[in-house]
């Protein structure tokens, strides 16, 4: 006899139905076709002990089971409950008439418990594109996948559960999740505060207009300075996320199995923060069987790169695209997939190998050779997407013994919330401008023209600093957000001064 029963793969974020064809028929032989991989072809150990464990058994006849579209690789363990579903029904062990309504995927233990699956968000989502009423999956995961409206999503712990709902109609539990409600009331204050942080108010500052347009910044200090714990204080300034970036966020963490049990819809802003040891392809992602990397995981969110010079230059090159076009494409012989990739890049770095540069007190000090030679690690291209570049040095006794509190995240993140929706309206016929540092050359021409005094100001700092030509356009974007901040329309002379202080590292000769 045959039966289909419907599961799903997850490609790059976006799910395919998958048409798993059982059937059972005279003879001896269990056969697994449609491009399984081994965890799957596995998958008949642990549905032979499940199903025993709860009265039931794979037939002793031959069974195919092909799984549709035959030249899609398939990966994962969580087709066990949909191919333990599809035996029973084929072998005429349940009566399972509306199987087609539904789409089940879990992966099976050996007493029949189910365990969390990979990419329930994105399956969810394919599954209401489809028309199936309802999905069926672990409890784990039931919560995530109710995000999606218009789908009946039924969270269970044991195959036993689903057994006895197609054989003797008993009704499973729906999971129901009022989204908008869901993810308000998961805006909590993130634990780290800029009221925490002594001193620093010109790094504060920094901090605050890479916030407002989205600028990727890179601090500059000897170790003890505060840059780790600034960049950690980041998301906590960044405007709240909305409904549709909470939903891109959790479609690419679901892919990985990154969201937690306890919450459907992620509301905080990602802040990763991988060791300097990363490989580019955890980086950036891929793999034989391609999965998102760390900066598609920092998408809406910020990737922070602790000791800058300390990675690998080929992992860093590799960012050069997914920063200029926030999204990474992989591609392999039989397909492409792109994750998004739209994050805020903070690195930090100290100013020589030793850690400290012109400190006759400091334990190590550096030559100007051994300087070169460790600035030399990052390369111009990746420096040139970096807007801000600022130098962090030490707090003194006086301002770190102050028991007075520093202004608040949620004070700092009004201001900047403001800005962003002054950009969002500039921009708001544009289709992938959101914030001033997503400015091509033609919109910076546009939205940041500079009068007379203005313009012959910017042209002596760039001679008489010794400014490089690609600081110009990283100028005026950095002018046009302290702008906004301002609430002002014009880019003045004094945003402008403004902003050339944040250029330390395109200073010729820079060496600390």
């Amino acid at each position: 006899m045959l039966k289909k029963v419907f599961g799903s793969a997850v490609f790059g974020v976006e799910a395919t139905t998958i048409i798993v064809e059982v059937n059972v028929d005279k003879g001896v032989g269990y056969h697994l076709v449609g491009l399984p991989d081994n965890a799957i072809k596995e998958s008949n150990y642990r549905i032979a002990a499940a199903l025993q464990n709860n009265g039931y058994r794979i037939p002793g006849k031959k069974i195919t089971i092909n799984m549709a579209p035959a030249d899609l690789r398939k990966e994962g363990s969580a087709y066990d409950l949909t191919l333990a579903v599809g035996i029973l029904a084929a072998s005429n062990q349940i009566n399972a008439e509306n199987l087609d309504d539904y789409l089940i995927m879990g992966e099976l233990s050996l007493d029949g418990s189910l365990q969390p699956i990979k990419g329930a968000l994105p399956i969810a989502v394919k599954a209401r594109e489809e028309g199936f009423k309802g999905f069926i999956l672990p409890s784990q995961n039931a919560k995530e996948a109710a995000i999606v409206n218009d789908l009946r999503v039924y969270g269970v712990d044991n195959i036993k559960q689903v057994i006895n709902h197609f054989d003797k109609g008993e009704t499973l539990e729906q999971t129901i999740i009022n989204t908008r409600e869901e993810f308000y009331k998961n805006l909590d204050f993130p634990e780290f505060d800029f009221a925490d942080v002594k001193g620093q108010e010109s790094i504060k500052r920094c901090m605050e207009i890479a916030a407002a347009g989205g600028h990727n910044i890179i601090l500059i200090g000897p170790p003890g300075s505060g840059k780790t714990m600034l960049a950690k204080r980041l998301p906590s300034i960044l405007p709240p996320m909305t409904l549709h970036e909470a939903l891109e966020t959790t479609k690419i963490h679901s892919v990985v199995g990154r969201v937690k049990d306890h919450t459907g819809l992620m509301a905080q802003r990602p802040f990763r923060s991988p060791h300097h040891t990363i490989s580019n392809v955890a980086l950036v992602g891929g793999g034989s069987y391609p999965q998102p990397g760390e900066i598609s995981l920092s998408h809406n969110g910020v990737l922070f790169l602790d000791e800058l010079p300390e990675f690998k230059r080929e992992v860093l090159e590799v960012m050069r695209q997914p920063l200029e076009d926030r999204e990474v494409t992989i591609s392999r012989a039989k397909f492409t997939v792109t994750y998004p990739s739209s994050f805020m890049l903070v690195a930090s770095m100290n100013p020589s190998p030793g850690g400290y540069f012109n400190d006759p007190d400091a334990p190590v000090t550096s030559s100007p050779a051994e300087m070169q030679r460790y600035m030399s690690k990052i390369s111009g291209p990746l420096l040139d997407r970096i807007d801000i570049h600022i130098e962090v040095t030490p707090v003194p006794f006086e301002k770190l013994s102050d028991d007075r509190k520093g202004e608040s995240s949620v004070d700092i993140r009004k201001r900047v919330t403001a800005a962003r929706e002054l950009q969002t309206k500039r921009f708001e016929a544009l289709e992938n401008v959101h914030y001033n540092a997503q400015m091509n050359t033609k919109q910076i021409r546009e939205y940041c023209k500079l009068d007379d005094a203005s313009l012959e100001l910017l042209k002596s700092a760039m001679e008489r600093l010794n400014l490089s030509a690609r600081a110009y356009d990283r100028i005026l974007k950095v002018s046009r957000t302290i702008a906004d901040l301002e609430g002002s329309v014009d880019v003045t002379g004094a945003h402008i001064s403004e902003a050339i202080q944040y250029r330390s590292l395109d200073r010729e000769g820079w060496l600390g």
